[in-house]
């Protein structure tokens, strides 16, 4: 008989927008090249620089909505008036294959991830404080004033969720963010019930 496979983590990275996520979770899968970074399905239109497949999954406000009816999705949710969703059978499959995976949501995709059966290990991403968190937005200029005020106003709802998530990060330099998520996807590999089967093996010299 084969040996059992083990199943794929899920590492999901939350944060406010301008605080660098996104970033943060592709350095990981260069770090890490067996480690698949999620693309969400959403219903926004593509910013200067955007590429469908690599960004996100562009589609319509209709496909979106037929594939809610169908649920497909593990998680969705309205963000700016705009649709994004995580697909289910893309997880599924990943962690079946043993494949670990990585996404970046905001705290309602995130809650929903952790009230359903798709297990993972939630991180939150926070910003050196709240002068630099304005700034980043500002200089981004992808929005205006009430925009970004707007944005900002979320940042603070989407900070107090951070209560319950299994770590937090702060990332004032972006290369030591970089080494604390990549210890924790480290030493999540290392935890004593993710590594019962093989000590098992060894006590029975297997």
């Amino acid at each position: 008989m084969g040996k059992k496979r083990k199943k794929g983590l899920l590492f999901v990275v939350s944060a406010p927008s301008g605080t660098g996520k996104t970033t943060l979770c592709r350095a990981m899968v260069r770090i890490f090249p067996e480690l698949h970074y999620s693309i969400s399905y959403t219903t926004r239109p593509p910013r200067p620089g955007d590429a469908d497949g690599r960004d996100y999954y562009f589609v319509s406000p209709e496909v979106f909505q037929e594939m809610i009816n169908r649920d497909e999705f593990a998680e969705w949710a309205e963000i700016y008036g705009y649709r994004y969703g995580t697909s289910r059978s893309l997880l599924e499959r990943f962690s079946q294959e043993g494949r670990d995976v990585i996404l970046d949501l905001d705290g309602q995709g995130a809650r929903q991830m952790r009230n359903k059966d798709l297990q993972g290990i939630f991180i939150f991403l926070l910003p050196p404080s709240w002068a630099e968190l304005k700034r980043r937005l500002t200089r981004r200029q992808t929005e205006g004033q009430k925009a970004l005020k707007e944005r900002l106003r979320m940042a603070k709802v989407e900070m107090a969720e951070a209560r319950w998530y299994d770590y937090v990060i702060i990332n004032d330099e972006i290369k030591k963010a970089e080494e604390q998520l990549q210890a924790i996807i480290l030493s999540e590999h290392c935890r004593r019930e993710r590594m019962a089967e093989a000590l098992e093996e060894m006590l029975q010299g297997k």
